[in-house]
């Protein structure tokens, strides 16, 4: 039985997951290829500290990524380090060097993966990258291959594990933000600089390769609006609920006649919609479709097994093709060419609005903020205020009825200005097109 070689650069979470799923289950994933995949380098800065599976056999160890590269036993290099920089120098060698490369960096494919896979294409190898969005999910395949067929309209995720179990837990304990954010870090859910998480950064890269497998467009991430979750607290919760919502971090990609609508924010979502049910470190992607309607996925976004279980499955995948020798292969942004995307400005989106106060109690406060909207045309919808002793520091909320984006922006920022916020409005658009 011939054999195709694999070299894994990078033994933190999800290479040690990848490896393990690689020697557990070396058995049925040589019945299902009709051959064996067969780690035979690793490479980390702390490989000779790393405890490797025994079942995986002799494999060479080193420091120095470019062995692994440059390896005449690798056929495909497993690039596990992230981020943008010696990632990127990994995967643009081994191309080079005529191997193919299976990835779970979802930065530098958001950045660059358009370009990294012409660099396949001209090298005669291949990308694969499911593991780069939702781990535990196979959305990539399900874009690129599932539903291939249909026209896509919208698409709206829940893409961060971190963020969406310091909001559940927020919701679910009337527990403050620093409070939760600092349990999710202890219990490994957050790492010791959340920014990436909280701040929507992280999100922003997974919804820019979603949008490009699904709508064909080359995407630049900084080009996404983007809001973290850091201002969400307890009583947000209770007034979304007293208007049967809860707030997620949505990501949101919507095609309008004048192009897409990209967004990675908080939002009120009803209580009533299915991604409203996603709870903890878990992840869900919800896609309409012109022709198949509405479908919907729901799994683990991350950890070392889900992650891995979508590396091992790219590399059988492209295994497949090595053996095969077939030069038919599918590109992993599931079009053969991307387009190049023009921002729509989300100003331009109407939504209807959930803005929240925090104030000193004081008589006119409410006529003063409804004198603003009342100014730049906007209807309120609500006043909410639920039972507090506080004066000096008194929650209350103001829905509004549809409103384009700008004018909100606008409203927010005169009333910013007066004197008896202790904070700016929290501005929150409701999403009720799930």
């Amino acid at each position: 039985m011939l054999e195709v070689n694999v070299g894994v650069v990078g033994l933190g979470n999800v290479g040690s997951g990848t490896l393990s799923i690689l020697a557990e289950d070396a058995v049925r994933i040589a019945e299902k290829l009709g051959f064996r995949l067969r780690v035979t380098a690793v490479c980390s800065r702390t490989v000779e500290t790393k405890q490797l599976p025994e079942s995986l056999g002799p494999v060479r160890r080193t420091t120095d990524w470019r062995e692994v590269v440059n390896a005449a036993d690798v056929d495909i290099v497993a690039e596990l380090v992230g981020g943008t920089g010696v990632a990127a120098e990994i995967i643009n060698a081994a191309l080079a060097a005529g191997k193919s490369v299976v990835t779970a960096n979802k930065e530098l494919m958001a950045l660059q993966g358009a370009e990294v896979w012409d660099r396949a294409i001209a090298a005669g190898t291949n990308l694969a990258m499911e593991a780069s969005v939702a781990g535990g999910i196979p959305i990539h395949s399900v874009l690129r291959e599932g539903i291939a067929a249909d026209r896509i309209s919208a698409l709206y995720g829940i893409l961060n594990g971190t963020s969406n179990y310091i909001l559940t837990e927020i919701e679910r304990n009337g527990t403050d933000f620093g409070v939760v954010l600092a349990e999710a870090q202890r219990l490994g859910y957050a790492e010791a600089d959340p920014g990436a998480d909280i701040d929507g950064f992280d999100a922003r890269s997974k919804l820019a390769i979603l949008t490009a497998l699904a709508f064909g467009e080359r995407i630049t991430p900084s080009d996404i609006y983007t809001e973290g979750i850091r201002r969400i607290s307890p009583f947000d919760f209770q007034y979304a609920h007293k208007l049967n919502h809860t707030i997620r971090l949505i990501c949101a990609a919507r095609l309008t006649s004048e192009g897409l609508l990209l967004s990675v924010r908080p939002a009120l979502i009803p209580q009533s919609t299915i991604l409203a049910s996603v709870q903890g470190a878990y992840n869900a992607i919800w896609i309409r479709g012109h022709y198949g309607q509405d479908t919907f996925y729901y799994g683990r976004g991350a950890g070392p097994h889900p992650t891995g279980v979508a590396v091992v499955s790219d590399l059988m995948r492209v295994a497949r093709e090595i053996r095969s020798g077939s030069p038919e292969r599918v590109s992993p942004f599931a079009h053969a060419r991307l387009g190049e995307y023009r921002p729509i400005p989300i100003t331009r989106q109407t939504r209807a609005w959930y803005l929240r106060f925090r104030v000193r109690d004081r008589p006119g406060i409410i006529a003063a903020l409804a004198g603003i909207l009342a100014e730049k045309k906007i209807s309120l919808d609500a006043v909410l205020q639920l039972p507090g002793e506080g004066k000096e520091d008194l929650p209350f909320v103001i829905t509004l009825e549809p409103t384009s984006e700008k004018d909100v922006r606008d409203a927010v920022q005169t009333m910013s200005t007066l004197d008896f916020l202790i904070e700016p409005p929290l501005a929150l658009p409701m999403e009720t097109s799930l």
